[in-house]
């Protein structure tokens, strides 16, 4: 009866370390998208705040740790070899109490980096020239498929340097309301308007940013929870198979 309970805790411990090592591969996905990504609105993040980047190569970092351990918990798990056990039961300890860290911390900033966030957006919209491919472009692909126009509305366009220098009735291409009649509709770059009355949308991308922002949170926030309990379930196992291991036999670890 111990035997077997002892293989059904093995092969359990097996199971959750390929779920974990399958997370970490997820998370680490999540950190080269943000890394990588430049057709949505991290790009314009990226480009203007360190603390995306860096937080991108943590996501990476986690991802690829959380895929090493959970390999070697496999291994430990299957072979009964308890320095593994132990050692991966010490590493999942440490990886949960930064996951911890990191969210209280990113809980408590959650002003601060709102703050940031729209200082970056702003400071975007008075230099736009329509020539920057990564931040100006991504901006521009984000007010055409929201709908919207600058960060809390389209006054925000109002202190670019280059409308306001203008003598002409300039306004972002990107913001241009299909639903409107006027000029032709162009992608990118400053449009003019043969009226004082633009052609665009009313409302700023504040609120459809913040929406994405939080569907994808909560995506981010599914994954950190589920590899949170994998982590607790393969420490719990990890600790239960560890203490049965009375004698181990290295004769069984394949040699490569």
């Amino acid at each position: 009866m111990g035997k077997g309970c002892i293989t059904v805790t093995k092969y359990f411990l097996f199971l959750f370390n390929l779920l974990f090592f399958v997370f970490g591969a997820l998370i680490m996905g999540f950190g080269l998208w943000v890394l990588l990504d430049n057709q949505s609105f991290i790009a314009v993040l990226q480009e203007s705040s360190d603390t995306v980047k860096v937080a991108s190569y943590i996501f990476i970092g986690v991802g690829s740790l959380s895929m090493a351990m959970g390999f070697f918990g496999c291994i430990g798990a299957i072979y009964e070899i308890r320095c593994l056990l132990g050692l991966y039961f010490t590493c999942l300890l440490l990886i949960l109490i930064a996951q911890v860290t990191a969210g209280v911390l990113i809980y408590f900033q959650r002003d601060r980096l709102k703050f940031e966030m729209s200082n970056i957006i702003k400071g975007m919209i008075v230099n736009y020239t329509g020539q920057n491919r990564t931040t100006e472009h991504t901006w521009d692909f984000i007010q055409r498929s929201m709908k919207c126009c600058g960060w809390t509305g389209p006054g925000n366009w109002s202190e670019n340097l280059m409308i306001k220098n203008s003598t002409q009735n300039l306004y972002p291409c990107s913001c241009r309301n299909e639903t409107i009649p006027g000029t032709d509709i162009k992608e990118v770059g400053l449009c003019e308007s043969l009226s004082s009355d633009l052609p665009i949308y009313e409302s700023g991308c504040i609120t459809s940013v913040e929406r994405w922002l939080f569907e994808n949170c909560g995506v981010i926030l599914g994954i950190c929870v589920g590899v949170a309990v994998i982590e607790l379930l393969g420490m719990i196992l990890s600790m239960c198979l560890c203490k049965t291991v009375v004698q181990e036999d290295y004769t069984k670890v394949p040699k490569y």
